[in-house]
């Protein structure tokens, strides 16, 4: 009985780990306040009409302790606290993203963090309000598209 679960397991998650191995992915959130303009719809738009195909996406509102154990890597910074705040103010939405070259095309895609020197057409000259307020996040890396990925989606929510 236990080795037959430990095989249906393994048969579960095998697929899943090498389909994450073979395609390039990254991670985005649709930050607070794009969402409470209603900018989430015309986000993801722009992110599919680019070519991106969403692998996962989910709607949630982080709390203050999630907010800062996904923003862990900038608690020395001086804008940690506000940060946290910020992200755990109103919900968002989050969304595993695959194309080739994912991470530097999303890059390219959301622009400069601040509006002001982003390029046109990117998403944070369209959406941003402000450098802080900047409407989304992408991952830096594949490695940390990957953990991000992993902090808001289980194997199962991924397709």
């Amino acid at each position: 009985m236990f080795c037959a679960r430990i095989v249906r397991s393994i048969r579960l998650f095998l697929p899943r780990f090498f389909n994450n191995l073979m395609m390039n992915r990254t991670f985005t959130m649709i930050k607070p306040e794009a969402v409470a303009a209603g900018n989430a719809g015309k986000i993801i738009d722009m992110i599919t009409s680019n070519g991106f195909k969403i692998i996962a996406l989910k709607y949630t509102r982080l709390s203050s302790e999630e907010a800062g154990i996904f923003y862990e890597v900038h608690k020395e910074r001086p804008f940690y606290g506000e940060l946290v705040d910020y992200m755990a103010s109103g919900p968002i939405f989050a969304a595993i993203l695959e194309k080739d070259n994912a991470v530097e095309d999303f890059r390219k895609l959301i622009g400069a963090t601040d509006p002001a020197q982003a390029e046109e057409g990117t998403l944070r000259k369209r959406f941003a309000e402000s450098k802080a307020k900047n409407a989304v996040h992408g991952s830096d890396s594949d490695d940390n598209a990957a953990i991000e990925g992993n902090f808001f989606f289980s194997g199962r929510e991924r397709y």
